[in-house]
């Protein structure tokens, strides 16, 4: 039987060959000096896991403590470790070819590009990245935070290890296979809806910033999930879903 031929109903992209990855950083922001203190990639392919990398970096700077205490790093497990500049190849090679799955994906593609460029090297041209939470924000609307671990509860996923890069990354990858059910077969079509998406939720999230600024209550629909914590009584409120980078943003006076 000839497997290619005209009746044969292509397999959808989400079966395909994908690269589910996260970083664990010092902070909030590559242009200000932050870097990568953890890193992984999992592979997928066919919606099953069939491969797990990860990597500790050592950042050549002390750890907050808050990232210690949130992500379990501490700054002895770093001493020793390889610099970003030792694995970048490595994790060239393991996305190389793959669609790229991040959960909140424009903070990782940050780290990620900024540390290959400064190890003198550059991602393979044509990557996509595709990013669970946006999807999760129109699939999910009105069911509660948007958070990782909250997504993949309401899906039935486990979340062991939230906060370090593997399980972080596989979840990641996991919540996208299970999203994909109501998303188009094609990659094109998916692609072009999450861009669309994205641009509607940029524009509430400017919206909602500015009556903020007001002195409005502006209060965005799923995004209370539960008691304020030690991050503070605006972090459930917050549209930034990281614990740590959260930090960062409230001691900067933008959380």
């Amino acid at each position: 039987m000839d497997a290619t031929g005209p009746n044969v109903v292509p397999a959808p992209w989400y079966m395909g060959k994908l690269a589910a990855l996260d970083t664990e950083t010092t902070g909030l922001s590559p242009e200000q000096g932050d870097r990568v203190i953890e890193l992984a990639v999992v592979h997928f392919d066919n919606g099953e896991v069939t491969d797990r990398w990860s990597v500790l970096v050592d950042p050549g700077m002390p750890l907050h403590p808050d990232v210690t205490r949130i992500t379990g790093i501490r700054d002895e497990d770093l001493a020793g470790q390889p610099r970003f500049t030792d694995v970048a190849a490595e994790l060239i090679a393991r996305v190389e070819g793959r669609l790229i799955v991040a959960y909140n994906a424009s903070f990782d593609r940050n780290f990620v590009m900024r540390e290959v460029a400064r190890a003198g090297t550059s991602m393979p041209q044509g990557l996509k990245w595709l990013d669970p939470l946006v999807f999760a924000k129109e699939l999910q609307k009105g069911q509660g935070a948007m958070k990782l671990g909250v997504v993949a509860k309401r899906l039935g996923i486990p979340l062991e290890e939230a906060h370090r890069a593997t399980a972080d990354a596989e979840c990641a990858g996991r919540v996208l296979l299970a999203l994909a059910k109501d998303l188009p077969p094609t990659f094109e079509a998916t692609w072009d809806l999450q861009e669309m998406w994205e641009g509607r939720q940029e524009a509430e999230r400017a919206g909602w910033k500015s009556r903020q600024q007001k002195g409005g209550r502006a209060t965005l629909v799923g995004e209370v999930d539960g008691p304020r914590n030690a991050l503070g009584a605006g972090y459930p409120l917050s549209d930034e879903l990281d614990p740590v980078r959260y930090m960062y943003l409230r001691a900067a006076g933008r959380g």
